[in-house]
């Protein structure tokens, strides 16, 4: 048998790699004679970089300003044709880099971010692919254009402070420092979310009680983003206030499109063609996927659907191995997913499940394994 071992991350415990390390050798243990494929898979959040990078290609590391000002040092890669980079906006401006208690939209900034695209700019980068997943901030991408050159002014003429609380000082936006060479650069956002930039399923409203914006948090954000773009739209000619897709990571996504040409693609979809997934389905018998948790989420098209739907159009059932179900069975094997299986075989402390997490993960392949040797027996 032929199997393709595509997972993702499981939050808080294992990598994806690591994910899919532990089905191999749970998959090895059952003596079946198997092709094992690896391809850890993300969807644009939290291990974008990790994913692409392993199948080839050097990651570098940079000290930026993190979402509240502290140092950070973030990670970028550069894929092996020498040409595409890819930034996981979370290692920069992520919401694991801060304390619970620090969460504050209204300072978080996105500046980091715009330092390593700017790094990757000046390697040589011809495309960017920027993961948008995990973001601390709602700033509309202000303190990453900041990085990269524009100056946003306010009636004085000075520089406006850092996070989406100061959007509504911004009085005047001079793009003339832009690095000209952006205009040569094809920017890709990796992200699955369809938010619009504004309105009550916008990035404000939606994504900032994630972040720690109070309910007046929330509304003070709504009305500097559509300050911020509203200005945008009238200085530069580019209207992104309603643009699909524009609210993923607290409208960084927007600013990208606004200023950089950014075009957004599914994370999942890019992931998957980079590691040519579909050529490798041509002679495959089985796909195995997963997650920390399978919820609803999931099935509105986070990465182990996306793995699924494109191995169910080449005829290849996916079996999904989870840390934990919380999503209709019924919903799941209609949205392409054959069957799951969780990893905890008696109830158990969540604190011991991610302890114990990639032992676990061998065990549910190797029962799975077992399975499969049923299905493998002929009759005599």
């Amino acid at each position: 048998m032929k199997v393709i071992i595509a997972p993702a991350a499981f939050k808080n415990s294992l990598s994806a790699t690591e994910v899919a390390g532990a089905i191999g050798r749970g998959l090895q243990r059952s003596k079946l004679h198997l092709t094992l494929h690896y391809i850890p898979i993300a969807d644009g959040g939290n291990g974008t970089l990790e994913c692409f990078l392993a199948r080839g290609g050097q990651r570098f590391s940079q000290l930026v300003e993190g979402p509240l000002g502290q140092p950070v040092e973030a990670g970028w890669g550069m894929l092996a044709d020498g040409e595409t980079a890819v930034i996981e906006m979370a290692l920069a401006s992520g919401i694991e880099l801060i304390e619970q208690e620090q969460l504050n939209p209204l300072v978080a900034s996105t500046y980091g971010t715009g330092q390593l695209l700017q790094a990757a700019l000046e390697h040589g980068a011809r495309r960017i692919i920027v993961g948008m997943g995990g973001s601390a901030t709602v700033d509309g991408g202000a303190g990453c254009l900041q990085a990269l050159g524009v100056r946003l002014l306010d009636a004085s003429g000075n520089d406006v402070p850092r996070g989406g609380g100061s959007l509504k000082l911004i009085q005047t936006i001079d793009a003339s420092g832009l690095d000209p060479r952006w205009r040569e650069v094809e920017v890709i956002i990796a992200s699955d979310v369809e938010n619009p930039t504004l309105g009550p399923n916008g990035a404000a409203a939606v994504f900032g009680p994630q972040k720690g914006a109070t309910p007046a948090d929330v509304e003070t954000l709504e009305a500097n983003l559509s300050h911020f773009f509203g200005l945008v739209a009238e200085q530069t000619g580019v209207d992104v206030r309603q643009a699909q897709g524009g609210g993923a990571a607290g409208a960084l996504s927007a600013g990208l499109m606004a200023f950089l040409g950014g075009r957004i693609e599914p994370g999942i979809d890019l992931l998957l063609a980079y590691h040519e997934f579909e050529q490798l389905l041509a002679d495959a018998d089985l796909v195995i996927t997963g997650e920390g948790q399978m919820d609803e989420q999931t099935i509105q098209g986070k990465g182990p659907v996306g793995v699924a739907r494109l191995a169910g159009a080449a005829g290849v059932p996916t079996v999904a191995i989870v840390g934990g179900l919380n999503a209709d069975d019924a919903l799941l094997h209609e949205a392409g997913i054959a069957a799951v299986l969780p990893i905890t075989p008696r109830p158990m402390p969540l604190e011991e499940a991610i302890a114990s997490a990639a032992e676990l993960v061998e065990r549910a392949a190797l029962r799975l394994a077992y399975l499969l040797h049923l299905g493998l027996r002929q009759p005599s």
